[in-house]
């Protein structure tokens, strides 16, 4: 079940508000506004980004979708039979989402790709919003030290109980599993800090967890 997109045109960050209002002029066709999560809430897998990227999921309106970082990601999702269709960078390029949900940190783009301390904490209430609605999470992936640090905040967590550390996993109280990952950001591929089969680890990790039936 994917919830109905709503813009709901957000103020909260001033920084980001202004961002947008002027990708507004300049693209006035891109998507330009909150990025919400995507993917069923009855899922057992939940993971988190950081936040859209300025011509990745801000054009297009999906998370991931139209950057390098969602080349690897929805071919991951593809490879595990977490995703059904063909991705095509686009958002009605049919891809659905089975098994898992993709939420951001921060739902705006931010200015060099950087939300300020403020603006992830300012953002976090949307966080444990999606969280709250995936009565059936199993499995939390976080995707870079930010959003490790930001999903733990949400789940009044400390992360020196729970550092980040790529495939560091960690049995929450609630039952939950927590497992960080290097962001599939092109730099961390390009200089080798994230391989292919360093970030299918960590999706074997939450498919069997999960208890989900892997291709």
């Amino acid at each position: 079940m994917q919830p109905p997109f709503r813009d709901d045109g957000c103020r909260l960050c001033p920084r980001l508000a202004e961002f947008l209002d002027h990708h507004r002029q300049l693209s006035p066709d891109w998507h330009n506004a909150p990025v919400n999560g995507y993917g069923p809430v009855d899922a057992p897998i939940m993971l988190v980004g950081l936040a859209p990227g300025l011509r990745g999921a801000n054009r297009t309106g999906r998370p991931f979708t139209g950057d390098f970082a969602g080349d690897l990601l929805f071919s991951t999702l593809n490879h595990f039979g977490l995703s059904q269709g063909q991705y095509a960078a686009r958002p009605d390029d049919g891809v659905t989402l089975t098994g898992i949900r993709i939420v951001n940190s921060v739902r705006c783009v931010p200015p060099q790709n950087k939300p300020t301390p403020a603006e992830i904490n300012t953002c976090r209430q949307f966080l444990i919003e999606d969280m709250a609605i995936m009565t059936g999470l199993k499995v939390i992936i976080t995707l870079g030290r930010i959003a490790h640090g930001s999903a733990l905040k949400a789940l009044n967590l400390k992360e020196k109980d729970h550092p980040f550390g790529h495939a560091a996993q960690y049995r929450l109280d609630s039952g939950v599993e927590l497992i960080a990952s290097y962001h599939c950001s092109r730099y961390n591929t390009q200089t080798g800090r994230l391989t292919e089969a360093a970030f299918h680890q960590v999706f074997e990790q939450a498919v069997a967890v999960a208890g989900l039936n892997c291709p």
